[in-house]
């Protein structure tokens, strides 16, 4: 095809405009994704510590505010933990479960949680604290 002039039409695809609109996607899935993240809204109680190495991914067991136990995201009581964790670390090597308590909870609640867990036979127990400023 030519035009009057003697120019031909550009029959090619212009892919610029494209690439711009999925990297614009891109960063804002990148922005968004970490605020879709649910869980359980806990207030920890802020130390000087050292991060704990862990080779698996540990259980997640969280005490919040109103003393409701969590494990990962689901709500139990405390009598139905130390069955549950046994269900779950039953062919696992390493048996590690970390402990997120609200700073706010009664010292003896955490500790019967605590006392619950290692009844389970996990051997090792991990508190989550928030660094000091």
């Amino acid at each position: 095809m030519m035009t009057n002039s003697g120019k031909r039409f550009m029959s090619e695809i212009n892919v610029t405009p494209l690439v711009d609109v999925m990297l614009v996607l891109l960063i804002i899935f990148m922005v968004t994704a970490p605020m879709m993240m649910q869980g359980v809204e806990v207030n920890l109680p802020q130390t000087k510590a050292q991060s704990m190495k862990t080779k698996e991914d540990p259980l997640i067991l969280t005490v919040d505010r109103k003393g409701e136990i969590f494990l990962e995201e689901h709500a139990m009581k405390l009598e139905e933990l130390g069955p549950k964790i046994q269900t779950i670390f039953k062919y696992r090597r390493d048996k590690e479960v970390i402990l997120r308590a609200d700073k706010d909870i009664p010292y003896g609640f955490v500790i019967k949680v605590m006392a619950e867990v290692k009844r389970a036979g996990v051997t090792k127990l991990g508190m989550v604290t928030e660094p000091l400023d």
